[in-house]
């Protein structure tokens, strides 16, 4: 009697323990996203939503370098360890024609995202294809390239009077490309163990496309017609073609070693007091108002990407939307997240926390603005970006992209123009295997 009484205890214990995981599973949510500061705020902000909801919320983490093979395998496998993920924008075509991500266009038409969000950030974190009125992702990470320098080398006088002397003008935050690069080449002194400019030259991602981007688009450049997929005449433009050579010129101001360089060796320019000014995404900033990180924090400006010598004025995006994986088992507790984290009150937690709100009333806001060094370039540059090919294909694009401009770059192989030509040639060729172009 007592082993049936134990047995039938047992078996009710076994039964609770089971709904209480099968509860505990239905009130939780596993987001996936890279391994940096943004993903641990967002997993503070989780937890406000747990306090107020009982939804436990797990933000998953990788290292970047593992990140897109990760997920993607994930999201091939049809599996479900991951009930939403933070996407690069690149990875809007793959995610949405690939079937791994679900429609969110009611989702944006019920909350009127399209104004309610800065509006770059809805066409490139969120739209696909573009100007189709069909939505992915809601923004989440608003982030683009902008730049660091050092306030003490440019504010010193006898530096003001010097570079006066030699350029005719004062020596401040650069107004346009021109001064970017007279700046670096002022700064450059090699016997000082001192250099002008820190830029994006690694080709194993896409950092050497977000730092040429910079100089292609406020050039009055572009990468294409993403209409027609038509790059000849484009990405190899006269204005294309200058804005290469100009970035290819500020490779010449910058430390030793620079060939292999992204996020982590630009902001150990400022740190290490390499150089007087450093290109980096507006996500990486917040260590260098961090004394602990920063022993120039004090000493440390930012400014917005420079216009061309045109006055075209943009940046390259970076940034992520947030999307709900179609294979989730909990796309509706999934969907309720999403409704809380674009409430006005939860952007601006977001925004306090460290993220880069995407909320336009937020940006706009003097608050937002005057909170931090930094916050006004990435407010200037949020409403002026641009960003890369987002088509399923865009992981050869960008391959073939670095595999042209790093050897001209770096090693000096060949001119812009004949750079710029290949590299038309190249994704005339891979548009024309996807169908796109005849």
């Amino acid at each position: 009697m007592r082993k049936l009484v134990t047995s039938m205890l047992a078996g009710i214990g076994l039964t609770l323990a089971c709904g209480t995981s099968v509860y505990a599973q239905e009130k939780s949510l596993t987001i996936f996203w890279a391994e940096w500061d943004p993903a641990n705020y967002l997993q503070e902000l989780g937890n406000e939503y747990e306090k107020e909801t009982g939804v436990k919320i797990t933000v998953e983490t990788t290292p970047w370098a593992d990140f897109q093979t990760k997920a993607f395998t994930e999201f091939n496998a049809h599996g479900d360890a991951y009930d939403l993920v933070v996407g690069d924008s690149q990875w809007l075509g793959a995610g949405s024609t690939g079937g791994h991500y679900v429609d969110l266009t009611d989702f944006f038409k019920k909350h009127d995202l399209g104004n309610v969000m800065a509006p770059a950030t809805v066409k490139y974190y969120a739209e696909y294809p573009g100007n189709s009125g069909k939505y992915w992702a809601i923004p989440l990470e608003g982030d683009a390239v902008g730049w660091s320098y050092r306030k003490d080398w440019f504010e010193d006088p006898k530096e003001k009077e010097a570079f006066k002397a030699k350029y005719g003008y004062d020596l401040d935050v650069p107004k346009d490309f021109k001064a970017l690069r007279d700046i670096a080449e002022f700064f450059y002194r090699p016997d000082q163990k001192r250099y002008g400019i820190a830029i994006y030259t690694d080709n194993s991602y896409d950092a050497m496309a977000m730092g040429f981007e910079n100089a292609l688009f406020s050039y009055g450049g572009e990468l294409g017609d993403y209409a027609t997929y038509k790059v000849d005449g484009h990405i190899n433009s006269d204005k294309a073609v200058a804005a290469l050579d100009a970035y290819k010129e500020l490779y010449k101001f910058t430390p030793p070693g620079w060939a292999k360089s992204f996020f982590v060796e630009d902001n150990q320019a400022i740190t290490e007091n390499l150089a007087a000014m450093s290109m980096n995404f507006f996500a990486f900033f917040p260590s260098l108002i961090n004394e602990a990180s920063n022993p120039n924090a004090k000493n440390t400006g930012f400014f917005a990407n420079p216009p061309g010598p045109n006055g075209d004025q943009f940046a390259a995006l970076g940034g992520q939307g947030i999307s709900v994986i179609s294979y989730s088992k909990k796309q509706d507790e999934a969907m309720k997240f999403l409704e809380w984290f674009i409430k006005d009150e939860t952007q601006k937690k977001w925004a306090a926390l460290g993220g880069y709100t995407c909320s336009a009333a937020v940006l706009k806001s003097p608050e937002f603005q005057s909170a931090t060094p930094y916050n006004k370039a990435f407010y200037e540059t949020m409403f002026k970006v641009k960003d890369f090919w987002a088509v399923p294909e865009y992981a050869e694009l960008l391959q073939q992209l670095n595999q042209r401009i790093y050897p001209y770059m770096i090693g000096g192989d060949g001119t812009a123009k004949e750079t710029l030509d290949a590299l038309a040639a190249d994704w005339n060729a891979t548009f024309k295997k996807y169908g796109r172009v005849q």
